[in-house]
């Protein structure tokens, strides 16, 4: 069977190599970087895969795949690899077309995107007509494809990329070189992670939309949304069991936003916490680093640990230092610290405050101190779960977490080794020192 006398010629997937933290990096921290080059994968090969249904049909003649990056086993071996060239993305995409319309005059080709994973060949299977252009506008202002009938050298290059209006400064420059221009259906472009989960709803059996659904159906590790909430996705906190719903997952009673700003910034009461710091300082789920840097500029050494990348980032960034770790790995200076910080409720890390407390007694010298922040209900004494969910269909495995106040808190303390020597409160938060007995 031939091809239509209009059909287009070949058909350019424009794509960059799936490595972690260089791809769909606007999908971070929502998903880890794996998980968003895992995304990109499977986008790609969705799209190819399109590519090659239309093929088969006919609609299109040859493929060629215009790559940025270490090429990837699972390239059809069928199409043709072009290594893009060029600085920006206006002039990698006018060299395509220049590479492959030069000296083929009135074979219409088409480039599209790797951003598109609901493409279908019915998509590629395009009436030229008299056009001597196509150009497809994505949702967000820029456009999922554009082709040429033949070599224009002034196309694209200069066109402003990545803006709201790329789309709209495309068309006209193809009009102002006197191009008939054939606009194809809008489609919606993954950039953000509610595009993700638009595209997933609307191709669910496609490469992206299954691994997409599997991504956000399995729970991931707490962190993964400490590190969302700490880059400004909003995410809630919610108390106890979590219940799925049809579009998501329910609130509940329990629910509440997870405020990160809250622990940006020093307050009057955290002034006074810091007040009674002896050092070397040791700050037990530091977020991002309020204490630390409060410290290190009074000149007291301070180390902060967490197990949010993103939150020892911000630390890092605010001159301090803090370690990428958990509390019951291997830690600097053990037996050698002279205050561990328990604060903004992390007495309920791990849903035992018995057994951070005796970390706690193995971390510092003797003598030493461990500021706590508890429950400022003096009876408080619950082990209960959180788990952290957002708007995008992600929620995380719950996290065993413990609320105590200052009775029970003492008493704890009293079987590892500490004694009660002050507590004070202030602005409603509830706080008590306790001092290595030995």
């Amino acid at each position: 069977m031939r091809a239509r006398a209009d059909a287009t010629h070949t058909v350019v997937v424009l794509a960059k190599s799936p490595v972690p933290g260089r791809v769909k990096t606007r999908l971070t921290p929502t998903f880890t970087a794996a998980e968003a080059a895992a995304l990109a994968t499977a986008a790609i090969r969705d799209t190819l895969d399109a590519v090659a249904e239309a093929v088969a049909v006919n609609a299109v003649q040859q493929t060629v795949i215009a790559w940025d990056g270490p090429v990837t086993p699972w390239l059809p071996r069928e199409a043709r690899v072009l290594a893009q060239r060029g600085e920006g993305l206006d002039d990698r995409l006018q060299n395509v077309f220049d590479d492959l319309l030069t000296d083929a005059p009135d074979r219409p080709t088409l480039l599209v995107g790797m951003d598109t994973p609901q493409l279908r060949s019915v998509d590629l299977d395009i009436d030229w007509g008299d056009a001597d252009a196509v150009l497809g506008m994505s949702h967000d202002g820029g456009y999922w494809c554009i082709g040429l009938r033949r070599s224009q050298p002034g196309a694209i290059r200069g066109v402003p990329m990545s803006t709201d209006h790329t789309g709209a400064d495309q068309l006209q420059r193809l009009r102002s070189l006197g191009l008939r221009v054939r606009l194809l259906p809008r489609l919606l472009d993954v950039d953000e992670p509610a595009d993700a989960r638009e595209v997933a709803r609307i191709a669910p059996d496609s490469r992206f939309g299954r691994l997409h659904r599997r991504l956000t159906e399995t729970p991931c590790h707490p962190s993964t949304l400490f590190d969302a909430a700490m880059g400004g996705v909003e995410v809630r906190v919610h108390r106890g069991p979590l219940h799925r719903v049809q579009d998501g997952w329910s609130p509940g009673a329990g629910c509440s936003p997870l405020d990160v700003s809250a622990w940006s910034s020093m307050s009057g009461a955290d002034e006074l916490f810091v007040s009674r710091c002896e050092g070397p300082v040791l700050d037990i789920g530091c977020g991002p680093g309020r204490f630390v840097e409060a410290l290190a500029s009074r000149g007291i050494p301070v180390l902060g640990v967490d197990i949010s990348r993103s939150a020892v980032d911000q630390t890092s960034r605010r001159g301090a230092c803090a370690l990428f770790r958990d509390i019951n790995d291997r830690l600097p200076g053990e037996g050698r610290w002279g205050t561990v910080l328990l604060v903004d409720g992390n007495i309920g890390i791990g849903g035992d405050p018995l057994r951070l407390l005796r970390r706690c007694r193995e971390l510092v010298r003797g003598g030493a101190m461990a500021l706590v922040e508890i429950s400022p209900d003096d009876d408080a004494d619950e082990l209960t779960t959180l788990t952290l969910h957002d708007l995008h269909g992600r929620r995380s495995a719950p996290l065993p977490w413990s609320v105590i106040g200052a009775r029970r808190l003492v008493e704890l303390a009293a079987l590892v080794g500490f004694v009660p020597v002050e507590d004070w409160r202030v602005d409603g938060r509830a706080f008590v020192a306790l001092r290595q007995a030995g």
